[in-house]
Protein backbone atom coordinates (compact mmCIF):
# COMPACT_ATOMS: atom_id res chain seq x y z
CA UNK A 1 0.00 0.00 0.00
CA UNK A 2 1.36 3.71 -1.09
CA UNK A 3 1.17 6.37 1.12
CA UNK A 4 -0.89 9.23 -0.89
CA UNK A 5 0.58 11.94 1.23
CA UNK A 6 -2.61 13.13 2.40
CA UNK A 7 -3.79 13.81 5.79
CA UNK A 8 -7.49 14.36 6.49
CA UNK A 9 -8.97 14.79 9.81
CA UNK A 10 -12.49 13.19 10.39
CA UNK A 11 -15.48 15.52 11.04
CA UNK A 12 -17.84 15.43 13.53
CA UNK A 13 -19.97 13.27 12.05
CA UNK A 14 -17.69 10.17 10.93
CA UNK A 15 -16.83 12.35 7.60
CA UNK A 16 -13.68 12.71 5.73
CA UNK A 17 -12.81 14.75 2.23
CA UNK A 18 -10.83 12.89 -0.66
CA UNK A 19 -8.77 15.75 -2.26
CA UNK A 20 -9.69 16.65 -5.76
CA UNK A 21 -6.34 15.22 -6.71
CA UNK A 22 -7.19 11.53 -6.01
CA UNK A 23 -10.94 12.00 -7.49
CA UNK A 24 -9.68 12.66 -10.71
CA UNK A 25 -6.89 9.85 -10.66
CA UNK A 26 -8.83 7.40 -9.56
CA UNK A 27 -12.39 8.50 -12.06
CA UNK A 28 -14.14 9.33 -8.67
CA UNK A 29 -17.46 11.81 -8.99
CA UNK A 30 -19.94 12.94 -7.00
CA UNK A 31 -22.43 10.08 -6.06
CA UNK A 32 -20.24 7.51 -7.20
CA UNK A 33 -20.38 4.37 -4.48
CA UNK A 34 -17.42 3.20 -2.68
CA UNK A 35 -16.72 0.21 -1.00
CA UNK A 36 -15.46 -0.16 2.30
CA UNK A 37 -12.86 -2.71 4.00
CA UNK A 38 -10.88 -3.80 6.36
CA UNK A 39 -7.53 -5.31 6.78
CA UNK A 40 -6.17 -6.04 10.12
CA UNK A 41 -6.01 -2.21 11.39
CA UNK A 42 -6.07 -0.55 8.29
CA UNK A 43 -9.50 1.15 6.28
CA UNK A 44 -9.67 0.35 2.65
CA UNK A 45 -11.73 2.34 0.18
CA UNK A 46 -12.54 1.58 -3.10
CA UNK A 47 -14.51 2.36 -6.22
CA UNK A 48 -17.50 -0.11 -6.00
CA UNK A 49 -18.03 -2.87 -8.63
CA UNK A 50 -20.41 -5.39 -8.76
CA UNK A 51 -19.69 -8.72 -8.24
CA UNK A 52 -21.62 -11.69 -8.82
CA UNK A 53 -23.20 -12.80 -5.75
CA UNK A 54 -22.30 -16.59 -6.30
CA UNK A 55 -18.98 -16.74 -7.32
CA UNK A 56 -17.64 -12.65 -6.78
CA UNK A 57 -16.70 -12.24 -10.26
CA UNK A 58 -16.64 -9.11 -11.60
CA UNK A 59 -16.56 -10.29 -15.12
CA UNK A 60 -20.20 -9.51 -17.22
CA UNK A 61 -22.15 -9.12 -14.25
CA UNK A 62 -25.69 -8.05 -14.48
CA UNK A 63 -28.51 -6.83 -11.97
CA UNK A 64 -31.13 -9.37 -11.29
CA UNK A 65 -34.37 -8.36 -8.78
CA UNK A 66 -31.38 -6.29 -7.30
CA UNK A 67 -28.79 -8.60 -6.96
CA UNK A 68 -25.77 -9.26 -9.55
CA UNK A 69 -24.67 -11.98 -11.30
CA UNK A 70 -22.11 -13.22 -13.93
CA UNK A 71 -22.90 -14.48 -17.17
CA UNK A 72 -21.87 -17.93 -16.47
CA UNK A 73 -23.50 -18.47 -13.46
CA UNK A 74 -26.74 -16.85 -14.98
CA UNK A 75 -26.02 -19.93 -17.89
CA UNK A 76 -25.31 -22.47 -14.79
CA UNK A 77 -29.07 -21.44 -13.66
CA UNK A 78 -30.66 -21.20 -16.89
CA UNK A 79 -29.36 -25.13 -17.34
CA UNK A 80 -30.84 -26.27 -13.94
CA UNK A 81 -34.20 -24.29 -15.10
CA UNK A 82 -34.05 -26.65 -18.10
CA UNK A 83 -33.25 -29.97 -16.22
Amino acid sequence: MKPAGVVRKVDQLGRIVLPKSLRKRYLMNEGDPVEIFVQGDHIILERYRPKCVFCGSMAEVAEFKEKYVCNVCMAELDQMKQA
